[in-house]
């Protein structure tokens, strides 16, 4: 879980496209922007995600996970963050090498950040 997370791309209105659009399905909106940047949240409020333009050529890429209510939502994520223009790092899926129950949707955006989308929902009739 995490507060905010603030992290620079090179192409401000790609990336701020490419989340807004893979994010959707999760109810992430803006929620400000102005010189520095743009801020996106949930339906809920709770933890930011801030997108800034970066003055490096080639900032760090970072891993963001997201947290998602349902497997329908990570799905859901996966089909957006591709038609926004993501590359594929792992279709939706079961990762038991995590946890039981760990269900997840890796995608690339823009600037090479791995965005990940996890569902920790138990599955009926079955364990975590």
């Amino acid at each position: 879980m995490f507060d905010h997370v603030v992290f620079g791309v090179r192409d401000y209105e790609a990336s701020k496209t490419f989340f807004l659009r893979a994010l959707e399905p999760l109810g992430v909106a803006v929620v400000a922007e102005g010189e520095l940047g743009v801020e996106l949240c949930g339906p809920n409020g709770g933890a930011s995600l801030c997108i800034r333009l970066a003055p490096e050529k080639a900032p760090m890429h970072l891993h963001l996970a997201f947290a998602a209510e349902s497997r329908a939502q990570v799905d859901a994520f996966y089909e957006a963050a591709l038609a926004a223009g993501g590359k594929d790092n792992g279709a939706p899926g079961e990762r038991p090498q995590y946890h039981p129950g760990y269900y997840a949707a890796f995608v690339i955006g823009p600037d090479g950040h791995n965005v990940e989308v996890v569902c920790h929902e138990a599955q009926p009739g079955g364990g975590l």
